[in-house]
């Protein structure tokens, strides 16, 4: 699949939000969108780290409309207060790019009694979905169909994740290393993917019925040059060793090409109706694992996450 950012259409009168917008991959997801003409809310936990980042993007394309929307996913509150105060300033939202995250991280958790990794790539992106998809169906019920995609970043690294894929007895996997809670965060982005997909991607009752369809992918990035890389590489891990062999070899690519699936995945006219639901790893590269995992495939266990998420979500008022 060939794909660059040059090819993304005009984006102009489109709203886009995107994730951890401030670095990485994040940053230059927004800055292409923005170079195409949409208005996209960064949302940062900094609001210091935001305003310089929107700053840089302006520096390179000084038309560029971001605001910034602070949200720290590690606190569900601030994920719903975030996505309530977007809905009072708008009144269409065209793409959700599921960005943020962490990687391998020690155990810990959050002030909301979550797994660490577990609520910062997955819940909170789950909830903030959640809140948003009203206005995405009423927004796509306007629009060609295709104009409204969700976009989750996920990673090779969900093949790691425990046997079964999901731990619903322990889901904090405290005593099982912090590599296989990494991997039970990043199935649960590709498992909420196919849910979302089933639910309202093309051929879905909702879009059947008129409700509205939206486009939905998981998208692998690949070994990528950003903070997360380094974070690991600096763990005390043995990684560092790993990753000056990759960056040799020019297996690990920099954060600007780092972004182009998800560019594709939310912006490209090429995208496919049929390729809504797809686990997405445009490059094709020697040693990167590119397959799913069975758990990844198991619609029945997709479908038993999505029952716990909003069990749990609703006990505790967050949805």
């Amino acid at each position: 699949m060939n794909f660059h950012p040059e090819t993304i259409p005009d984006l102009k009168g489109k709203v886009f939000i995107v994730t951890g917008g401030n670095s990485g991959i994040g940053y230059y997801t927004v800055a292409h969108l923005a170079e195409n003409g949409a208005k996209i809310y960064m949302c940062a936990r900094s609001p210091e780290k935001g305003t310089t980042a929107i700053a840089n993007i302006k520096k390179m394309h000084p038309s560029a409309n971001i605001d910034l929307l602070q949200m720290d996913l590690m606190d569900l509150a601030s994920v719903v207060a975030a996505a309530k105060h977007f809905l009072t300033l708008e009144t269409a939202l065209c793409g959700l790019v599921n960005n943020a995250g962490i990687m391998a991280t020690p155990f810990e958790m959050t002030k909301d009694g979550h797994e660490a990794q577990w609520q910062t790539n997955y819940l909170a992106h789950w909830v903030l979905t959640e809140h948003l998809l009203p206005l995405m169906l009423q927004t796509s019920r306007t629009l060609p169909l295709g104009s409204v995609r969700i976009v989750n970043l996920t990673s090779s690294g969900h093949l790691g994740a425990p046997t079964g894929g999901i731990n619903f007895k322990d889901l904090s996997l405290k005593d099982s290393g912090r590599w296989p809670r990494y991997g039970q965060s990043k199935l649960a982005n590709i498992l909420h993917t196919k849910t979302l997909h089933k639910t309202y991607g093309p051929g879905s009752l909702s879009a059947r019925n008129g409700g509205g369809e939206i486009w939905v992918s998981s998208v692998h990035p690949g070994l990528v040059e950003t903070n997360l890389a380094t974070s690991v590489g600096e763990s005390g891990l043995g990684m560092m060793g790993v990753f000056s062999v990759l960056r040799m070899f020019g297996l690990i690519w920099p954060a600007d090409k780092g972004s182009w699936t998800s560019l594709f995945c939310a912006a490209s006219r090429d995208m496919k109706a049929e390729q809504s639901g797809m686990y997405f790893e445009i490059f094709r590269r020697f040693g990167e694992p590119r397959w799913q995992s069975s758990a990844a495939k198991d619609g029945k266990l997709a479908e038993r996450l999505e029952e716990w998420t909003w069990e749990v979500m609703r006990k505790e008022a967050w949805v």
